[in-house]
């Protein structure tokens, strides 16, 4: 028998505001498949505000809530039965984060949690990597952010350890990350990868998923150190303009997708790894995943 639900997940980042659509496909006998359904990605940049003045401006506390809105509508359209709203490093960060929290909800009736870093780690850590990892090798998964990196090491199959870094894209335009931060992640990379042997990064993030799909591999395939040092130096010698209008990249993308690449480039060479894998999964998948083994550990409670 063949049982069909619908899950929203909602990532306020610090970037963009995101809504995933999934279908969750139960069957007897065999394992669930989550499947994507609908994403949408609007470019509000909470954290150009916050990490420059600390709080989240009016103009963009009216524009989170008409994009909620719009998202309520959305979810009741796809017919989605349950929904979790994350906010992440912008939102925690902001003075005002929990009145704008509170505003979402009188206006829009959409509850957010306003997350931590290490949940937020935890969280995209728990999407099932199986099907894109080898269960016999090492890997330090990378997830890029506009405000935080989370660094998750995993070992044939199992986190090991998990860690959330105030390094992100928009903190980077803006010059604000501490040299000292910089060193503490090196560090705490080293001394979590030097025990094995060899070791792959995985990435997740807008930004490498956008390199792959330009770097014409097929799914599954890694990108090399060496075509990734090879597409940041490209791309620096473009001026933000030309790589708008030249490689055809998103305005909201054209400028953050440099500091990216300098954080996964990083972490390769820390870590010493030779090649990225790009499975196209992040918090959003995450979020869909909790929902579903939180209900099913309530079903067996009741």
């Amino acid at each position: 028998m063949l049982n069909i639900k619908k899950y929203a997940a909602i990532d306020i980042g610090s970037n963009a505001v995101r809504l995933l659509i999934s279908n969750i496909i139960e069957e007897q006998g065999k394992p669930t498949k989550f499947k994507k359904s609908s994403l949408v990605r609007v470019p509000i940049r909470l954290g150009a505000d916050v990490f420059v003045k600390q709080k989240i401006s009016k103009q963009n506390t009216e524009r989170m809530v008409d994009t909620m809105l719009a998202f309520k509508l959305l979810m009741k359209s796809h017919k989605v039965e349950m929904y979790k709203a994350c906010a992440t490093s912008a939102m925690r960060e902001a003075s005002n984060g929990s009145q704008v929290v509170k505003q979402i909800l009188e206006k829009s009736d959409i509850k957010i949690d306003i997350i931590g870093g290490e949940e937020e780690a935890a969280i995209i850590a728990a999407t099932d990597l199986n099907s894109y990892i080898d269960n016999n090798k090492t890997y330090l998964y990378v997830d890029v952010g506009g405000g935080s990196t989370e660094f998750t090491v995993i070992d044939r199959g199992e986190t090991v350890v998990s860690k959330s870094f105030k390094i992100g894209t928009v903190r980077l335009l803006n010059d604000i990350v501490k040299k000292e931060t910089w060193k503490e992640l090196e560090e705490w990379i080293k001394l979590h990868t030097n025990a094995y042997d060899k070791i792959a990064l995985i990435g997740s993030g807008g930004n490498i998923n956008k390199i792959f799909k330009v770097s014409g591999k097929s799914l599954g395939k890694p990108l090399t150190f060496f075509y990734l040092t090879s597409y940041y130096n490209m791309l620096q010698t473009y001026s933000y303009e030309e790589r708008i209008s030249e490689l055809d990249l998103n305005q909201d993308r054209a400028d953050v997708i440099i500091p990216a690449t300098r954080i996964y480039l990083s972490a390769m060479k820390w870590s010493g790894a030779k090649d990225i894998y790009v499975p196209k999964i992040g918090l959003s998948d995450g979020i869909i995943k909790s929902i579903y083994y939180e209900t099913i550990s309530s079903k067996k409670l009741d």
